[in-house]
């Protein structure tokens, strides 16, 4: 399990290659990758959005998404997980999020997949604020 929280923009799929590269142990066991992928849009809430600045406490993100996936580890047969996140200031199209799960079927893939990414989305300490195309700047109370 690997969790990572970057300031830097990322390719996500280069990112998965690396990662599973170097799966060596686990070569030939998994039949299913999950994977999900999230980026900034252009718009929320009905107005254009040109930038945010993803907030995270340092120390307990990190250690809030190693219990996420020590908890998909142990209700899912799945091998192995990736978390990827971005903080910091993004732009439209940018990939803020790479949740990647393997697993020996696709079941479990997909359930800890959702599982992560929903728990993420929903609990982990992270906060948002955009700049909408008028300048003006405000926080994001909810989470989709």
């Amino acid at each position: 399990m690997k969790i990572e929280i970057t300031t830097i923009p990322f390719n996500p799929w280069q990112s998965l290659q690396i990662y599973e590269n170097n799966l060596v142990s686990q070569r030939g066991k998994w039949g299913a990758v999950a994977t999900f992928i999230g980026s900034m849009r252009d718009y929320n809430e009905g107005d254009t959005v040109k930038a945010m600045f993803l907030e995270h406490y340092p120390g307990m993100t990190e250690s809030y998404l190693q219990r996420l996936s020590e908890t998909a580890l142990q209700r899912w047969e799945i091998l192995d997980s990736l978390i990827i996140h971005r903080v910091g200031e993004i732009n439209p199209a940018e990939s803020i999020v790479l949740v990647a799960v393997w697993a020996g079927h696709r079941a479990p893939a997909f359930d800890a997949c959702r599982f992560l990414i929903e728990e993420l989305k929903h609990h982990a300490p992270f906060w948002k604020k955009e700049t909408l195309q008028d300048e003006h700047q405000r926080w994001v109370e909810k989470n989709t």
